[in-house]
């Protein structure tokens, strides 16, 4: 059995994650940093993404390594944060080589939240270096960084941690963006879809729901539609390909479907990056198989977690309140 790891202790050295949160315009980025240069890779399920540099993941193409992910809010204007995290690594030297200095690389998606503040600014090239100078091992979850106005289902979504130590010692962690159409309860009884996969000690964060009563799902949604995105970034110490990292974020998508009811709809963006620690040497089939599986129960646990923690906003209840 491996062991669930949440809270602290998640990451381990040579990844770090900070938020940049903007309460007022209730938006705001999250960044991953690997400066040292971590392989790389994505999968896209949604029909609606909105990305910068995902093309140079694909395993055919030549750069193996990134420097950061970032995941912001923003639609399409938030992806100019991921100039502020090129900045950050381009002052220290960190990149991609080449005659003219280092190349920073830093695959991004967006989210949409837009029109949920009581101002129009969507994060730009400031927040995203803030995001990553704020970069650390401990991760402040729920309404923060590329969560800040999130909306999950009809709850507040927000921005979740999980992860898991395998018995052959490598870990695997999730960290997840949670905006999603579909929703991740069943809105007849209350119960979090992906609930048998929190681990015991998380157990606490459900509410009661014993007050709570609702009608069937008929995938009609009280809510605005083309205004969502669920965003994953998965990442491991096992030393993986670049085509196995492809087939780590692949499996992880299973997380993601196994929490949200209905998930990579033609109105999400839904998206995960993988990231792999080490030479891209490889490792054994049935490891990859064990990290991917795993992967995918990180991702919904992170999902869980990120409503969970998730406070409410104006116009928007939280998961705990409904069920109230």
């Amino acid at each position: 059995m491996a062991e669930a790891l949440w809270g602290k202790g998640v990451l381990w050295p040579g990844i770090r994650v900070g938020h940049f949160t903007d309460l007022e315009a209730l938006t705001g980025c999250t960044v991953v940093l690997v400066e040292e240069g971590w392989v790389g890779a994505v999968d896209v399920r949604g029909a609606a993404p909105g990305t910068r540099e995902t093309d140079l993941l694909l395993p055919e193409n030549t750069v193996e390594k990134v420097h950061a992910v970032l995941l912001t809010g923003g639609s399409a204007f938030g992806l100019r944060a991921a100039d502020g995290v090129m900045r950050y690594l381009a002052e220290r030297k960190r990149g991609f080589p080449t005659p003219g200095g280092a190349v920073p690389i830093v695959p991004a998606a967006v989210l949409y939240d837009l029109g949920r503040g009581g101002v129009h600014r969507p994060p730009g090239e400031e927040a995203g270096y803030q995001a990553a100078l704020a970069a650390g091992e401990e991760v402040e979850e729920g309404g923060v960084g590329a969560g800040t106005g999130a909306v999950a289902g009809g709850v507040k979504g927000g921005v979740g941690l999980a992860g898991y130590l395998l018995e052959e010692g490598h870990r695997v962690l999730a960290l997840v963006a949670a905006n999603s159409l579909g929703r991740p309860f069943d809105p007849r009884t209350g119960r979090l879809y992906g609930e048998d996969f929190l681990a015991e000690g998380e157990r606490a964060l459900v509410p009661d729901r014993s007050r709570y009563r609702g009608s069937p799902e008929d995938y009609r949604y009280p809510f605005l539609l083309g205004q969502h995105t669920t965003l994953a970034v998965v990442a491991t110490d096992a030393p993986l390909s670049k085509a196995q990292a492809k087939r780590l974020a692949i499996m992880a998508q299973d997380g993601m479907a196994r929490a949200i009811r209905p998930a990579h709809t033609p109105l999400d963006g839904d998206l995960v990056f993988a990231l792999a620690q080490g030479e891209g040497k490889g490792v054994e089939p049935y490891l990859l198989l064990r990290l991917g599986a795993y992967a995918a129960d990180a991702v919904t646990r992170a999902i869980l977690r990120a409503v969970l923690l998730a406070k409410g906003a104006p116009g928007i209840p939280a998961y705990r309140d409904l069920m109230g």
